[in-house]
């Protein structure tokens, strides 16, 4: 069951820097949906995200999921990041059932649990195979098979598809949505990528920088799986894009918004 994740104020300035990354922050994710937090680099997106994990305590404000004070990581929600971050000596197994060990899981008991969920994402043939013979995007399939096994009620995504190719990003970019939407996963996603917001999410969030903020919001209401083609599509892609225009004028920003056509849509 999804989880209600609230945002409450939250201002964030890390002591190197001389004025706040994050300010005055406010806003909620209702249980269940997808949104995409969509910005230029640097505009604190991923640090927003760090905090929603637990991985990094705000200045000021707090995020609740479920109503709970999130202070630190848990494994009701999971992150995945750029990089797999898998132990390449191990299989692909073992790396998903990671999560499910830690928690005191019995090794056999975690391996009968992940096997379904690699089976699902591809792997069947892949589940004994060390992951540093995978490729990048198989690996990334086993980072996501981890994020799974524990069944979390929020899964928060950090550019992980950013370095793939084309073809294995358009298939992730369908995946998991439909992943979230099965198992009623919450799902916060940062990106810069326009198309992938429009692709994945219910809901974009657009954040300004200097300080960062929520500045503009876009409900996503599409039928799923979603097509670059379709007429709607192009047209949100097309109201997104004037969004990031409006937000950059007022931020006095030189925009180079990462646009992808039809043709490259997912290009890495």
């Amino acid at each position: 069951m999804g989880a209600r994740i609230s945002i409450d104020y939250i201002s964030h300035r890390f002591p190197s820097s001389q004025g706040n990354t994050l300010e005055e922050i406010a806003t909620s994710v209702e249980p269940g949906e997808m949104v995409a937090l969509i910005g230029r680099s640097g505009c604190g997106k991923s640090t927003l995200l760090h905090m929603i994990a637990g991985l990094l305590k705000p200045t000021q404000g707090c995020v609740r999921i479920n109503g709970f004070q999130v202070n630190k990581p848990s494994a009701k929600w999971n992150m995945m990041f750029q990089k797999a971050s898998l132990y390449p000596w191990m299989t692909a197994e073992e790396n998903a059932s990671l999560g499910l060990i830690f928690a005191g899981e019995k090794k056999i008991n975690a391996f009968r649990k992940v096997w379904p969920i690699l089976e699902m994402l591809g792997l069947k043939d892949n589940i004994h195979q060390k992951v540093q013979s995978l490729s990048g995007g198989q690996q990334q399939r086993v980072a996501l098979a981890r994020s799974l096994a524990t069944e979390p009620e929020v899964l928060l995504l950090d550019e992980p598809f950013s370095a793939l190719d084309a073809f294995t990003r358009s298939s992730l970019q369908e995946e998991v949505p439909a992943i979230c939407r099965d198992r009623n996963i919450t799902m916060v996603t940062v990106t810069h990528d326009i198309d992938e917001a429009v692709l994945m999410a219910d809901r974009a969030l657009v954040m300004s920088q200097n300080p960062g903020k929520i500045v503009k919001e876009l409900t996503i209401d599409l039928p799923w799986p979603r097509k670059h083609m379709d007429t709607n599509f192009q047209s949100l892609r097309d109201q997104l894009l004037q969004i990031f225009s409006d937000t950059d004028s007022l931020t006095n920003t030189n925009p180079k918004i990462e646009e992808n056509s039809n043709s490259n849509s997912n290009a890495a």
